[in-house]
């Protein structure tokens, strides 16, 4: 991950772009250094969340979290890779806002409903594949996401149907709080709306 503190703002960059900034272990632990600092730090007020390049985030690299071994021990990692992953958004006692500055799937669609507030750029997608791939709905999304848009629109995404919307069909159902018109600075936005934030 990439840095920049400004005006009280901890902007965090998950820059592996030739890899969609997929979140293999490495840029896990990375960017659980960028929360523990930012929950820290009396310096830091507020965080922007982004990707570098043309996407948010592809989501968990399974192939470099996962190793041969036993599936119980397999599935006792990933409950506990989740929710290490999970607890960070959740606890972080600062405002996080997710400057999604493209498509996001799976793992990174959950952790930024998780953020206070969500701004997307006009090309951000929002895919959670669960079903596709045959996998449970990870993390909080089961529970979570009906909360936030609603039982019928939840399903949508994570069942069968793999409804993957675009930035403004997200901002309708609730899951976006704004949309940033193409040309747009989605970062700028996404730290304008922590700095209000931050004064609330």
């Amino acid at each position: 991950t990439i840095t920049s503190l400004e005006d009280g703002i901890l902007t965090i960059t998950m820059n592996r772009p030739d890899q969609l900034n997929a979140w293999t272990e490495p840029m896990m632990k990375s960017l659980e250094s960028d929360f523990s600092r930012a929950a820290t730090d009396d310096g830091i007020g507020a965080v922007v969340l982004t990707g570098a390049g043309k996407y948010y985030c592809a989501g968990v690299n399974l192939a470099g979290i996962m190793k041969p071994m036993h599936p119980a021990a397999l599935h006792k990692l990933l409950v506990a890779t989740n929710q290490r992953l999970f607890d960070q958004f959740i606890q972080l006692p600062v405002p996080i806002i997710a400057a999604v500055n493209g498509p996001a799937i799976g793992a990174s669609v959950t952790s930024a409903s998780l953020c206070d507030a969500i701004v997307a750029d006009s090309s951000a997608t929002f895919s959670t594949p669960f079903h596709r791939l045959g996998i449970p709905a990870e993390g909080c999304s089961s529970v979570h996401f009906a909360m936030i848009m609603g039982e019928e629109n939840a399903e949508r995404m994570i069942g069968s149907e793999g409804w993957v919307p675009n930035a403004d069909e997200a901002e309708g159902i609730g899951i976006v709080h704004s949309v940033v018109p193409e040309g747009g600075d989605v970062v700028a936005a996404a730290r304008a709306l922590a700095a209000e934030r931050m004064e609330a």
